[in-house]
């Protein structure tokens, strides 16, 4: 097998440390040399392991993503021109009953001399931050909403059913009784009357729900469950702040994301932290979308599919994605919305959602290739495509009640 890089190191990297096999290439086969040696993980040691690397002349450095633990060496070397790579375990898993470290090490280097492995994508910094933030945003929104439903269980414990009545109990309705629950106010008909907006139209219903047995306790906990909900939100609105000034370079192709139906200002963001919004790192749609985990998996033997399930992917990005596709799913008028009812009656509305995000993840990377916004196909778009298979389909659905069709085409009148 032809030997790409003939100077090559293998990483395998642990918390407290990372063994290192550096792989030359002599001139025939039986001279190749492999060194294995261990660095600690501390900022000194990978310095020192930089240096080591330079001074044997390694061309490629393949290093296997284990946990975060490969972060601080990844960043160190890259930093003096070094090139380094990381690659997925489950794309360089080594041969079962002989794994090791210093095994699993000189495999790295094996197949890093290769060519056989393919490199992760690693944002640059700028999008390292902004990645951290609006993980962290994503991280406290799902801790507050956790916070919330806590909450709801306290006043179901309570005999309080305010939330059969409100969609959101922390509201601005649902905040004034709740404060007022906490502050001592038991009369039911006083606590209604805080209602606000529409909700006033639900005075009766709200009065029923607020009666029940609120102790001390429940007002202990209760006080308890908004601090912290209130904490969260006072973190989301800093972490939004701070994500607005790190989109400054982004603002343009943020513009272009939310112009898809179903993107949100905090969906476009998620996106461009987790891609980078640089489309030349996924050559295709269809790699992009391979990447966020959207397009069907590939196991075949003999002739059989096995499996198309689809692979994991960036966690991230498929969760943003599949906010924004539930949402464009409910729209009316959309190529998105019609292409979900489409495929929903087929195959569920699972696959049809995974349909959907693989979509706009195609759409995505169009228009951040060309700058140009979103064109919706419209909601006909399938039926102006096979507009004889719609045909078809009304002709079979009126047969099938009973009826004996007849179609003449539409003669233009002058």
């Amino acid at each position: 097998m032809e030997v790409i890089h003939p100077r090559c190191a293998g990483v395998d990297v642990s918390k407290k440390d990372a063994k290192v096999c550096v792989r030359v290439q002599g001139r025939g086969t039986r001279s190749t040399t492999s060194t294995v040696t261990t660095w600690a993980s501390m900022t000194g040691q990978i310095l020192d392991l930089k240096e080591h690397l330079l001074n044997e002349r390694v061309t490629l450095v393949v290093m296997e993503a284990t946990s975060d633990y490969w972060r601080p060496f990844y960043y160190l070397l890259e930093d003096e021109g070094l090139d380094v790579i990381l690659v997925n375990a489950r794309d360089a898993r080594n041969v079962p009953g002989r794994k090791t470290d210093v095994s699993d090490a000189a495999w790295l280097a094996d197949l890093g001399a290769h060519g056989l492995v393919r490199a992760s994508f690693v944002p640059p910094p700028p999008i390292r931050e902004l990645r951290d933030l609006t993980r962290a945003r994503t991280v406290i929104t799902r801790e507050r909403t956790r916070e919330v439903q806590r909450l709801e269980k306290l006043l179901e414990d309570a005999c309080i059913k305010l939330s059969s009545v409100a969609s959101d109990i922390t509201g601005v309705s649902g905040r004034l009784m709740l404060q007022a629950l906490i502050d001592g106010q038991d009369d039911p008909a006083v606590l209604a009357e805080l209602a606000h907006g529409r909700m006033r139209a639900k005075i009766p219903e709200l009065t029923d729900a607020l009666t029940g047995r609120f102790l001390d306790h429940h007002r202990y906990m209760a006080a308890l469950y908004l601090h912290r909900i209130d904490a969260h939100t006072a973190d989301i609105n800093d972490l939004s702040a701070r994500i607005e000034e790190a989109m400054e370079p982004f603002r343009d192709a943020r513009e272009l994301l939310i112009s898809i139906p179903g993107f949100s200002t905090t969906v476009a963001e998620v996106f461009i932290a987790e891609t980078g919004a640089d489309m030349t790192v996924f050559p295709t749609p269809q790699q992009l979308a391979s990447w966020a985990g959207t397009s069907p998996g590939a196991n075949e033997s003999a002739g059989r599919v096995k499996s198309a399930k689809t692979r994991p992917g960036n966690r991230y990005l498929k969760g943003a994605l599949g906010i924004a596709a539930l949402s464009a799913s409910r729209s009316n008028g959309t190529y998105f919305s019609a292409k979900y009812r489409r495929i929903a009656s087929r195959r569920g509305p699972v696959k049809a959602l995974v349909a959907v995000e693989h979509a706009m993840l195609t759409a995505a990377w169009h228009m951040l290739s060309t700058g140009e916004l979103y064109r919706d196909p419209g909601a006909d778009y399938f039926t102006r495509r096979t507009p004889s298979r719609t045909k078809a389909h009304a002709i079979g659905q009126l047969e099938s009640l009973g009826y004996k069709v007849t179609i003449e085409p539409l003669t233009a009148t002058r």
